[in-house]
């Protein structure tokens, strides 16, 4: 457990900027031996960057490490892993195709010839064997020979953590040599059960020496499980201690960085207060309740389930609303999304759409999914099966211009290619193919992300005009405080579960926070 012994990890001073933007600005934490130390921080606190400096992935500019009392500086995540530092990754790396025993000594397989590079695969398979028995209560379990995409979730993420540990060092007799295991979210994709027995796992881990640095959002996570906790934000150290001893409210103040008011909920000028951070929430609204002025029921879903996440998620949209969808990465926002719009199959339920113009779904993914950004703003905004099979390329440029000018693209013309714009002028450029599409319900997933504050301010100004002017918006974002100020009402998806909605009036950014990392 931790205690007042040396540490482990000593962080003295850690000071990373990409271009003009300071990322983390001196940043100190201790992280004792065999003890579990949670890593806390709203979305751009500087976690992940942090956990890229501490396994090799980025290099300080300021500051300096000790490991073991030593200096640590690796130059590598390979010069990480020979000194014990190992990674469980958020995102699944394992390949489906390949065996667990395969899986858990890729890019580590022993030799039997190193000159020749024959791979030796008794010793491999002996390795695998260890590293799986320090994961898995019942080994039996996880078969070495099985196929990884065989496996459950939960399975997967052990042979994750098995595989963290192999290339960390296993000694003969079954001991760790891996020293500090950073595992990021590694319940943001499991239910509470299969989170549960991972835990018992890690404590079993920590009591035979290894330290665990736990990057996550849930605050019951911490406050179960870690010795000791510490908070980022803006890049820089804005809270640590014993998180039993701490209130979760407390906690959330220094990841938010000031004292919760509850007149930054929108209320109506009658409406009473919000909770604050320590209240308890009020009843939620019944599932269809229409907001004031809520128009007819567009959409409609009762008890759906995709095939991984959501679990089951129910919900009412009406015409001239804009429902918020809360909820930690992994928590199953976007498949909620994707299942509505018909892109990704449903496990159960039923989606009921009542809507003539149809669905348009506004992709988080720009990039890799929304805009073509090799080609012309003109051919995005007619990127559609719906788009005029026969038109001239004037007509198309036109239309273009038009859009371009009724949501102030700043853009040298329609036929400028969609990589060379800003993020926010790219975002608009997708909501211009989903106006002139004219669909009733907008599905929007993470509409400001990576947008300025002026870009971020135009969006949401939109989506409101949107919605008053007769369309239905599901609004999914990180950005809490854009939730409590855009929406009419609220809904909390935690752990692939859709909570009944709030009125908007009723939430503030804490409440919002302690309901989703509950």
């Amino acid at each position: 457990m931790a205690g007042a012994r040396a540490p482990l990890l000593e962080v003295k001073g850690i000071a990373k900027a990409f271009g003009r933007n300071a990322v983390l600005r001196g940043v100190s934490l201790r992280i004792a031996p065999a003890s579990v130390h949670a890593l806390l921080g709203e979305n751009g606190a500087g976690k992940s960057t942090l956990t890229r400096v501490l396994l090799g992935m980025e290099r300080a500019d300021a500051g300096a490490m000790l490991l073991g009392g030593a200096r640590y500086a690796p130059a590598s995540a390979e010069g990480a892993r020979r000194a014990g530092v190992v990674l469980v990754p958020q995102e699944r790396t394992l390949c489906a195709h390949l065996t667990v025993a395969d899986n858990v000594t890729l890019g580590i397989e022993p030799t039997a010839r190193a000159w020749l590079g024959i791979r030796d695969r008794e010793r491999a398979r002996a390795v695998a064997r260890r590293a799986i028995a320090l994961v898995a209560e019942d080994p039996a379990r996880l078969p070495l020979d099985a196929p990884v995409g065989e496996l459950g979730v939960a399975d997967r993420q052990l042979v994750e953590l098995a595989r963290a540990l192999a290339q960390g060092g296993l000694r003969e007799d079954g001991r760790l040599a891996a020293r500090l295991l950073v595992l990021d979210e590694p319940t943001s994709s499991l239910g509470h059960d299969d989170a549960a027995r991972l835990f018992d796992r890690v404590r079993t881990l920590r009591d035979a020496g290894l330290a665990v640095l736990l990057v996550t959002h849930f605050l019951s996570d911490v406050r179960a499980h870690a010795d000791r906790y510490t908070v980022l934000r803006d890049g820089r150290v804005a809270g640590e201690g014993d998180p039993r001893a701490i209130e979760p409210a407390q906690i959330v103040r220094e990841m938010l960085g000031r004292v919760f008011d509850p007149t930054r909920a929108i209320r109506a000028p009658d409406a009473p207060d919000a909770p604050n951070a320590t209240e308890a929430p009020d009843a939620p609204e019944a599932p269809d309740a229409a907001p004031p002025g809520g128009g007819e029921v567009v959409l409609d879903a009762r008890d759906v389930a995709g095939v991984k996440r959501p679990r089951r998620a129910s919900l009412t949209l009406r015409r001239g609303e804009i429902l918020g969808i809360a909820g930690l990465v992994g928590s199953g926002r976007t498949e909620l999304l994707r299942v509505l719009a018909g892109l990704d199959p449903k496990r159960g339920g039923t989606v009921t759409l009542r809507a003539r113009r149809g669905v348009g779904l506004l992709s988080e993914d720009r990039g890799g999914e929304g805009l073509m950004l090799g080609r012309s703003i003109a051919e995005n905004v007619w990127l559609s099966p719906r788009a005029p099979r026969f038109a001239t390329p004037g007509s198309l440029l036109a239309g273009a211009a038009r859009w371009i000018d009724e949501l102030a693209i700043r853009a040298a013309g329609p036929d400028q290619r969609v990589g060379e714009l800003s993020g926010g002028n790219q975002q608009k450029v997708q909501i211009a193919r989903l106006l002139r599409e004219d669909f009733d319900v907008l599905l929007v997933d993470e509409p400001t992300r990576g947008i300025d504050v002026a870009s971020k301010a135009q969006v949401l100004s939109l989506l409101r005009e949107l919605a008053a002017s007769g369309k239905a918006i599901v609004l999914v974002s990180s950005q809490l405080d854009e939730l409590v100020t855009t929406c009419d009402r609220i809904a909390v998806l935690r752990r692939g579960i859709l909570e009944p909605s709030r009125p908007a009036s009723s939430w503030t950014e804490a409440s919002l926070l302690l309901e989703a990392s509950s």
